[in-house]
This record gives structure tokens, C-alpha cells and sequence, in this order.
């Protein structure tokens, strides 16, 4: 971690907890988020994939043919949250993007350990790329959290099965590296909304509770992947205050190295989900203004370039 102070645009981090998720406060967040899920994106449509995945479709005021799109997962640490919950942003990046989004609504842990939920990604992925009137090749995922790490996995899995690749892989400070809750040198007090005590909650959650240090799967921690290449361009954005700093660092490195187009976005100062707690400040809206560009790039430039000719 690094000695940066929090970002004074940021004036809400001197009252947030260190954390939220744990398993005592669980059940009661769960609650929350259900009593509130209905209310949060009427617009949205919900498509049932199967009988255990369902999508939140957001689709943009006009279509054109072959049509670009986004597949979002919604963080949570593994152990919380729901499609609906970063509807403001799936709307804005339809609208202003011209994309379809779907938004996964994925089955949590600890009651579904992985690798349900990332094979509940992988099922969306399938779904969207064989929709009419949606490009296959131009279909990024993207995610925040552990919506984020599930979104760098699922580059990995579809590497793997050779079906599908993802134009863009688009990760707001993922969870990627179960090592990182043994780590001792973290200052839990440059930390808000996810400690390590959460994050050894989550991964614990989402491992299983038979899951050793030996044994955990690649796929259910990307930073373990040894081969990076063949990825989908990726772009990694976090702050120097969030306890996926340093992983995340790690692995764009990595990227990099693998010879994958990698774009590294740190914001100074800034907390994890900084962005959704304080959406206001000029550096949250930055901070959606790089993911917004970077999926433009990805999945609408060459349509652009090929609309108006070159060097017009």
C-alpha cells in the first residue's frame, strides 16, 4: 500500500467504516438489497437465461445492425448484491455508447462457491453473443469488486473454451488475489468500505470452506493464472487506498508483460467503490469518463473509422 492521504475531493472517507460486508451483517444487507432491487432501474428489461440466470437488459434509445454490448457483473465480495444495483451506470453507458448492457444476475456464495458463479457469468456471455442483432466480436466485459475479478476470470475461461473472446475486459478495482488476506502489512486505517477482514470473508465464501492456500483453482483467482496471453485488451482502474491496490497493480503488470494491451488507471487518495459513494466528486466522474472512453474505443471506433473512411 502506499502513504498517499485520502483524495480531499473525497470528503465523505473520514466518516465511512473501514468496512460493511461481514458475516454478521450479512443477512441484514441482503435484506436491503432486496427490499430496494425493484426500485432502483424500472427500465431495465429482466430476461430469464435459464432456470438459474437471469439478465437486466439495457438497451439504447436507437439500434443499428451487429450492435456492440457490454456484459456487467456487479461486485459485492462474492456474498452480496444484484443486477440492478449499478443501473444508473448500465443506462448511461447504453445511452451514451449507443451499446446494449446486460447486467448478470449471478448466484452468490457461500451457498453457491465457485465455480457457480463465474460459470453463471459464462452462461450470460453465451446468452448475449448469440442474441440477434448483437456482434459477437464486439462484446466486452466489464465488472466492479468481485464483479470485477469474476469479469477478468471470465476473459480466462473463454481463453480457455475458445468459444467467445471479448473485445475489452473493463475491471474497477478487482478482487483478484486470495493471497492478499494473509498479507500483514496492510494499514487498515487507509481503508474504507472493504478491509481484510471482509476480504477473508469473501474469498472464504467463495472458495469453500475445504479450500486450502494448495489447492485454489486459476480460475477462481486470476492473479494465480500463470498464462496471461491471448487475453483481451484490459483496462484496470483503483485507488492507492484500496486494499486491491497492490494485486491489481500486479496484474496489469502482468498483462503487460504477456503482451496484452493493458491501460492502468490509478486515482491517488481514492477508496475502494469511491466512485458509487461519492459519484459526484470531479475525480468519480473521471473516473467513469475513462471506463466510458475505453469502451468506446473497444467496441465503437472501428465502426466510426469505417463509417467516415480513413483520414477524413
Amino acid at each position: 500500500m502506499t502513504d498517499h492521504p485520502f483524495n480531499p475531493q473525497l470528503r465523505a472517507a473520514r466518516f465511512l467504516p473501514r468496512t460493511i460486508i461481514t458475516a454478521r451483517t450479512l443477512p441484514t444487507l441482503r435484506r436491503l438489497t432486496t427490499l430496494t432491487g425493484s426500485t432502483r432501474r424500472p427500465d431495465a428489461q429482466v430476461v430469464a437465461v435459464d432456470d438459474d440466470v437471469s439478465v437486466h437488459v439495457f438497451r439504447p434509445a436507437s439500434t443499428r445492425p451487429n450492435t456492440p454490448a457490454l456484459l456487467w457483473i456487479h461486485g459485492g465480495g462474492m456474498v452480496l448484491g444484484d443486477a440492478a444495483q449499478d443501473s444508473r451506470f448500465c443506462r448511461r453507458i447504453a445511452d451514451e455508447l449507443g451499446i446494449v448492457v446486460v447486467s448478470v444476475e449471478y448466484r452468490l456464495a457461500p451457498e453457491h462457491p465457485f465455480p457457480t458463479p463465474l460459470e453463471d457469468c459464462y452462461t450470460a456471455l453465451h446468452w448475449l453473443a448469440h442474441q440477434p442483432g448483437i456482434d459477437p466480436a464486439r462484446i466486452a466485459v466489464g465488472g466492479q469488486s468481485a464483479g470485477a475479478g469474476l469479469a477478468a476470470a471470465l476473459a480466462l475461461l473463454a481463453k480457455e473454451r475458445g468459444q467467445i473472446r471479448p473485445a475489452l475486459q473493463l475491471l474497477s478495482y478487482p478482487m483478484l488475489d486470495d493471497r492478499t488476506t494473509t498479507r500483514t502489512d496492510i494499514d487498515p486505517r487507509r481503508l474504507r468500505i472493504w478491509s481484510p477482514a471482509s476480504n477473508r470473508f469473501g474469498w472464504r465464501a467463495y472458495l469453500g470452506p475445504a479450500a486450502t492456500a494448495a489447492d485454489v483453482p486459476p480460475l477462481a483467482a486470476p492473479a494465480r493464472y500463470d498464462d496471461l496471453t491471448g487475453l483481451p485488451p484490459a483496462w484496470i482502474g483503483v485507488g492507492t487506498n484500496d486494499l486491491f491496490h497492490d494485486e491489481d497493480l500486479t496484474y496489469a503488470r502482468r498483462l503487460q508483460q504477456a503482451g496484452v494491451a493493458t491501460t492502468l488507471h490509478v486515482v491517488p487518495g481514492a477508496y475502494h467503490n469511491f466512485d458509487s459513494f461519492e459519484a459526484k466528486a470531479a475525480i468519480s466522474q473521471a473516473f467513469v469518463q475513462a471506463q466510458t472512453t475505453a469502451l468506446d474505443q473497444a467496441l465503437n471506433a472501428a465502426e466510426r473509422t469505417s463509417a467516415t473512411g480513413p483520414g477524413r
